[in-house]
């Protein structure tokens, strides 16, 4: 199978491509949602022992969630910088350590998204975080110890990972 021809149909906040893709001799028409390139951190306060996840209202559930902190990379911004950038904007704290969990694609049957995902550690918090006013985020932090993260149920994929990821490392330590 082969893309032979792409267009954009929708070009608003995100991107809706159309793709004709040739299998064989089927031409198969296909709709791709383009959201753009993506990252999230697992936060951990090496002072306090705790990680800190994020509690936004969410377009796609229609309703508050507890997840990573996340946001998207800008324009030739390397991943590691736009985590870093979205840590700050969201929570406040500046990256002492970060480290690479994985790079997952949450939905590869409909969507171009990549989400790159950090664990990162912090100690030092040089802000307010709760998000920036111009893209009206009203982001709060939401504290859980190592037992409290294991026992919490979500909903959010890149958050199960990091989290599944987490209990994976405390179990080996």
């Amino acid at each position: 199978m082969h893309v032979t021809e792409r267009k954009i149909v929708y070009n608003g906040h995100y991107k809706l491509s159309q793709l004709l893709v040739q299998d064989g001799e089927d031409v198969l028409k296909r709709e791709r949602f383009e959201p753009g390139t993506a990252v999230a951190a697992l936060v951990y306060h090496t002072g306090t022992r705790q990680y800190i996840l994020t509690r936004q209202y969410r377009i796609g559930p229609e309703d508050e969630i507890v997840e990573l902190a996340a946001g998207m990379v800008d324009g030739d911004e390397e991943p590691q910088a736009a985590i870093r950038r979205e840590i700050h904007e969201e929570l406040g704290y500046d990256v002492d350590r970060l480290e690479l969990i994985t790079r997952l694609l949450p939905s590869p049957g409909t969507s171009s998204e990549v989400i790159t995902v950090f664990y990162a550690e912090v100690s030092h918090q040089s802000g307010q975080g709760g998000g920036l006013a111009e893209e009206s985020e009203k982001i709060e932090a939401v504290p859980f110890t190592a037992e409290e993260l294991g026992q919490a149920r979500f909903e959010d994929a890149k958050t199960l990972v990091a989290v599944q990821w987490a209990r994976l490392r405390e179990a080996a330590n």
